[in-house]
């Protein structure tokens, strides 16, 4: 038996400032409730910096959450971060929506998930994205695009991030998230260290205009990625090795050192009207 996996949830929305016709909130309000219990119990889940959060409401624009990704308990804990007072939009590789004959599908999508495809420029999934945070939605991703430690390969840093950004006119927040990572690794038992969500400073993608404009993108990316695994591990940005974490990436450490980017204020954003 096939599953419906509701495609036609992946163009409407879970919140926002117009929410006619919006994705039912059962499936969502069972789950959230049901895994913020089970966090709470076993890490101690907790999250820090949510004025961050309170800070966007009823403007007319969202944000982009950015995270590393250790394993799929991130997404659950990217989920949570948000919660009671907001919902995230994940961005999920559309062979998950396949799985368990379109179960995972079914179950993602009615919490507002919506599928990218791996490898390409998927202007639809980006789009889609975009809409989301011109709703003032949240929108979650994880640039590295696929889990840290699966497989041989270094992940790469991947640019999605900031092109949502251009396209959706919206700032980026890095989303630490601490002892994520201890949780399970490879060869140990299972842990169950505190969990901590942590919110960083939100920027916006103009702040890197003074790169050059081919640059402009991937270096916004860099920076943002850098910040968030700050927040993770609880050190000072300079203290992150990017080139260990991405070789494959320019490291721009220096140039951010000569060039300090500034805070995205929240507070200049205009207030949602349904007159507009």
């Amino acid at each position: 038996m096939a599953f419906n996996i509701h495609e036609e949830y992946w163009d409407r929305p879970l919140a926002g400032n117009n929410q006619s016709n919006r994705i039912p909130h059962g499936v969502a309000l069972f789950l959230s409730g049901l895994f913020s219990f089970l966090c709470k119990v076993l890490f101690r889940f907790r999250v820090e910096g949510k004025e961050i959060v309170d800070a966007f409401a009823g403007k007319t624009t969202g944000a982009i959450l950015v995270s590393p990704h250790y394993s799929y308990l991130d997404v659950i804990i990217m989920f949570l971060s948000v919660r009671p007072k907001g919902w995230v939009r994940l961005i999920a590789r559309d062979s998950l929506f396949r799985a368990g004959k379109g179960f995972l599908g079914m179950v993602i999508s009615s919490v507002g998930a919506f599928p990218i495809k791996r490898g390409s420029a998927d202007r639809t999934a980006l789009k889609r994205a975009a809409r989301m945070l011109k709703n003032g939605e949240w929108v979650g991703i994880f640039p590295e695009g696929t889990r840290r430690g699966k497989g041989s390969a270094a992940p790469e840093l991947h640019g999605g991030a900031a092109l949502i950004a251009r396209m959706g006119k919206a700032p980026l927040i890095p989303l630490g998230l601490e002892n994520v990572s201890k949780v399970k690794q490879k060869g140990q038992r299972v842990r169950f260290p505190r969990i901590t969500a942590r919110f960083g400073t939100p920027v916006e993608l103009s702040s890197f205009d003074f790169l050059p404009k081919e640059e402009r993108m991937d270096g916004c990316s860099w920076y943002v990625m850098r910040e968030a695994y700050a927040l993770t591990r609880g050190c000072k940005p300079e203290e992150v090795n990017m080139a260990e974490l991405f070789p494959d990436s320019k490291d721009y450490s220096q140039v951010f050192a000569d060039h300090p980017i500034s805070a995205f204020d929240p507070a200049t954003l205009p207030d949602y009207s349904d007159k507009e």
